[in-house]
């Protein structure tokens, strides 16, 4: 029989999927993911540690050791070029490892690396080849999004009634969904580096917004409130969704509230939507979100593409991303 062949952007997609372990404690560095291949057979494999060292192709190299020398790297961004203290410029790694080729899935807008990276590993006489990949530019948006437009990539969940409801008239919310999109929800809660609430929110509910799922808790993310008042202990006020860099947040979750998911809808922060629907139907109950600032219909239209659509038990999970 004879073996399947694996592509390069095959290859890319498992890299991809190798840098969601980094996401999101690499910050403030991107969750890089890295293979060493050779013959077919992959020698070494790393992502992007906690706080950003080591870095995915040192954690590759290492466990690749001598067998890097003629073998093809798959990274999903390109290798940085600037020395730093905390350790060498993986481009000058690669090139002492002595890498036959190196494939990128992602150029790196940082200023220090773009196209320098690529640069440096062809003056060494390495075949390196940029192929976009979609897997490898999924799995840096946060990075990507905070590098171009200064802030988090910011995904709105909503756990609906199939009519749009978030809750009784009376506020009873729970559970709208049942545990399986529960579960997945504290998955969403872990990804990120900070989850949002709206004031109205946090005052009746008092959201503790942690990751409830066993050998995940310590990657419950910061806690944050969209008031232009004062935040409690261990909450950070965001006055503003428009403002703000968010500190050095890559990865922002709204959960919380239809009048904080609208602020952001509004302000045309959001770049996904992760729809939560239960087959029930609650009629006058309060809605999802609230004025999200369109004065025509035709506004409407165009802005949202389904990117996923997946069952959690008895309910439905639709995913979509922002056309820009």
């Amino acid at each position: 029989m004879n073996p399947v062949a694996i592509s390069d952007a095959d290859w890319l997609d498992a890299a991809a999927a190798l840098a969601a372990r980094g996401r999101p404690l690499s910050r403030p560095n991107p969750a890089v993911g890295a293979l060493i291949v050779k013959d077919g057979r992959v020698i070494g494999r790393g992502w992007t540690r906690a706080g950003g060292r080591p870095h995915a192709e040192a954690e590759a190299l290492a466990q690749a050791g001598a067998g890097a020398r003629g073998a093809t790297a798959y990274v999903t961004l390109e290798p940085c070029a600037h020395e730093s203290p905390r350790g060498p410029a993986c481009a000058h790694s690669l090139r002492e490892a002595g890498l036959g080729r190196v494939v990128i899935g992602c150029e790196d807008p940082d200023s220090r690396t773009a196209g320098a990276g690529i640069a440096l590993l062809r003056a060494a006489g390495i075949e390196t080849t940029l192929l976009p990949s979609p897997a490898a530019t999924r799995s840096l948006e946060g990075y990507l999004t905070r590098a171009r437009l200064g802030r988090p990539h910011t995904t709105l969940k909503l756990a609906t009634s199939l009519d749009g409801c978030i809750a009784m008239a009376d506020g009873t919310s729970q559970w709208i969904t049942g545990p399986a999109a529960r579960a997945h929800g504290h998955v969403q809660r872990a990804r990120s580096d900070a989850i949002l609430v709206g004031g109205a929110t946090l005052r009746a509910d008092s959201p503790r917004l942690d990751v409830r799922l066993p050998g995940l808790a310590a990657r419950s993310p910061a806690r944050w409130v969209l008031t232009r008042g004062t935040a409690p202990a261990g909450w950070q006020a965001i006055a503003d969704p428009a403002k703000g860099r968010f500190d050095d947040a890559q990865y922002l979750l709204i959960e919380g509230g239809a009048g904080a998911g609208a602020a952001f809808l509004a302000a045309d922060r959001v770049d996904r939507l992760l729809l939560y629907r239960a087959p029930i139907l609650i009629g006058a109950g309060q809605p999802g979100l609230g004025d999200i600032g369109l004065s025509s219909l035709a506004e409407a239209h165009g802005r949202w593409q389904l990117s996923d659509q997946r069952r959690l038990g008895s309910d439905t999970l639709d995913v979509y991303d922002r056309i820009r």
